[in-house]
């Protein structure tokens, strides 16, 4: 014999509350997309300059740049996946974390690009037309000008950042 059919339906299944949904306001909004450009800029910087012979400062660029380009990922995931609360102690300021962030990145990617403007000059020797030996000079130049590109797109994050502190907006997105 078989039991008797229920007399309500079962309960709907509730949305998990750590479910992943993208913002899609982040992504599509100035920051979603100066965020990707910082990517973009930071990784043409370290290959360029993880792809040429480099010794003594330059370490330290590219120390800085791929430190700042992980954490950008970071945050950029984080953000785009609305997790910011997962942070310990720092999600509920968000916004005050990535302003600080930015400006960080812009000044040591000052120093980095500082670095690399200095080795460009010290290899300007090997520019000459006839030179022929393996130089570094125009790995060091394309890195500085992505090292300076790097700068101005992380001081306009944070001032993008800073504006809508200032409006009282507490959130990225």
């Amino acid at each position: 014999m078989l039991p008797p059919p229920p007399r309500q339906p079962p309960p709907q299944a509730r949305s998990a509350r750590g479910s992943l949904r993208l913002q899609r306001a982040f992504l599509r909004g100035p920051w979603g997309v100066l965020r990707l450009l910082q990517l973009l800029a930071g990784a043409a910087f370290w290959i360029t300059i993880a792809t040429s012979k480099y010794q003594g400062p330059v370490h330290f660029a590219l120390f800085v740049s791929v430190l700042f380009w992980l954490l950008t990922l970071g945050l950029y995931f984080i953000t785009l996946l609305g997790k910011q609360e997962l942070v310990p102690v720092l999600g509920s300021r968000w916004l005050v974390v990535n302003v600080a962030h930015d400006l960080l990145a812009a000044a040591l990617y000052g120093a980095a690009t500082g670095i690399m403007i200095d080795q460009t000059q010290r290899h300007s020797y090997c520019n000459l037309k006839n030179y022929r030996l393996p130089c570094a000079y125009h790995a060091f130049l394309a890195a500085s000008v992505c090292g300076g590109l790097c700068l101005g797109l992380y001081l306009l994050s944070a001032l993008y950042g800073c504006c809508r502190r200032y409006q009282g907006k507490d959130e990225v997105v």
